[in-house]
């Protein structure tokens, strides 16, 4: 392989129409002009230049390779300003992960902002709730809730936003069954749950205390918007996190039953590959959300 600073010196002596000028113009002695041109031409195995104390000179190959070299030099300045305006503006595709339920959330309102915010940048979403490996898949980044601490690993974690449980069912349901006083009332109640493998709640409640409930299941989903509705419909009491339910909350549709209480809390966090390899477009869509779903919770 050859050495490509000596093919730069070669073209810029060309250009220059000699080892002195061009030396001159790069802030090189002429002796480093000379001697890089030399190791070029041993390197290929040819001369390029006819030596001669009157005139710089080419030979028919240097005329050929000189060719040649300067558009190798044009090509190469041509990549690097695609690389330098690539890290000077937001730009290109990012590809984005993340669950169903958070692409509900979330993606619907905050994707046409940073589409308008960066005209230049182009966002691809991937809602799934199946494991994505980010780095062997190719995604710049994961959006992720978790309700425990994530295992370490080689990517990146931004904690953005953590969003307690709240407790709610409808005001027709309360007005049917009772609104419980005490969180031990819970288990005389009908309950839409998440998992039937977990068919209980833990509660938390002032000052430090905790209490672990096992209400009537009268069903389970794992989707919390489905669990919403189910609710707001009178079907019985739910947890849902709370940014999921203050609308209904604010409008009537759901009330907060024992507001001293909650039932956990889950964080989102967004992941990134490695801080190194971040291209400004992906650094700007993560501050972007980061900064959105901060200012929501």
């Amino acid at each position: 392989m050859l050495n490509l600073n000596d093919v730069h010196l070669f073209v810029q002596a060309v250009d220059r129409n000699g080892f002195t000028a061009a030396a001159r113009a790069l802030g090189i002695p002429k002796s480093t002009m000379s001697k890089r041109i030399a190791a070029l031409e041993e390197a290929l195995g040819v001369t390029l230049v006819h030596r001669n104390s009157r005139r710089f000179a080419l030979t028919d190959v240097g005329r050929e390779f000189h060719r040649h070299a300067s558009a190798m030099i044009v090509e190469a300045e041509a990549a690097e300003r695609v690389v330098k305006g690539r890290l000077a503006e937001p730009s290109g595709l990012v590809r984005i992960t993340c669950s169903i339920p958070t692409a509900r959330r979330w993606m619907g309102e905050l994707l046409p902002e940073i589409a308008n915010r960066y005209p230049a940048l182009r966002v691809s979403l991937h809602a799934t709730d199946r494991f994505v490996d980010l780095a062997y898949e190719g995604f710049d980044l994961a959006i992720r809730s978790h309700f425990g601490d994530l295992p370490d690993s080689d990517l990146v974690q931004r904690r953005v936003a953590v969003d307690p449980f709240w407790i709610v069912a409808s005001p027709d349901y309360l007005a049917r069954r009772g609104t419980p006083a005490h969180p031990s009332e819970l288990a005389a109640h009908d309950a839409l749950l998440v998992d039937p493998a977990r068919p209980q709640w833990r509660l938390e409640g002032p000052r430090g205390a905790t209490l672990e409930v096992r209400p009537v299941a009268r069903m389970f989903a794992d989707d919390s918007l489905v669990l919403s509705r189910a609710a707001a419909g009178g079907l019985g009491i739910t947890v849902l996190p709370s940014q999921l339910c203050r609308a209904e909350i604010e409008s009537g549709t759901l009330m907060r039953v024992l507001p001293a209480w909650t039932a956990g809390k889950v964080t989102t966090t967004i992941l990134t590959p490695s801080r190194r390899a971040m291209l400004p477009a992906v650094r700007a869509v993560s501050d972007f959300l980061a900064t959105r779903m901060a200012e929501r919770a």
